[in-house]
């Protein structure tokens, strides 16, 4: 292979997006909530058995989370399995930050999380 003829494409930081889903944004939230649980998990020592009884969810479904399949996971019982985990959960409902003057009523709002 010629290293001339390979193309680098600069990502938007949501490879959902860049894959053209639909629900990427959707998608970027439970995998940053998803990593996060499997940190959390991980730094606790439990297997996924225990981690599947503390969480309330059954066994399988806490494996399918933990490799990163988590469509049949609402973000809500994302948030209740951090809470489970001893996390504390803030949610900040805020104004969205306006783009140009041009665009300013077509701005959604986001969704974003940060881990303190």
């Amino acid at each position: 292979m010629n290293t001339n003829d390979t193309q680098v494409e600069t990502g938007s930081g949501n490879v959902y997006a860049d894959l053209g889903m639909a629900d990427a944004q959707e998608m970027l939230v439970k995998a940053k909530l998803a990593s996060k649980i499997s940190d959390i998990i991980k730094r606790q020592g439990l297997t996924q058995q225990q981690a599947a009884e503390l969480l309330a969810m059954p066994q399988p479904k806490v494996s399918l989370m933990l490799r990163g399949q988590f469509r049949g996971i609402s973000e809500s019982k994302m948030l209740d399995c951090l809470a489970r985990l001893g996390r504390d959960i803030d949610i900040v409902v805020k104004p969205a930050r306006r783009r140009t003057k041009r665009d300013a009523h077509a701005s959604p709002g986001r969704v974003n999380v940060v881990f303190a």
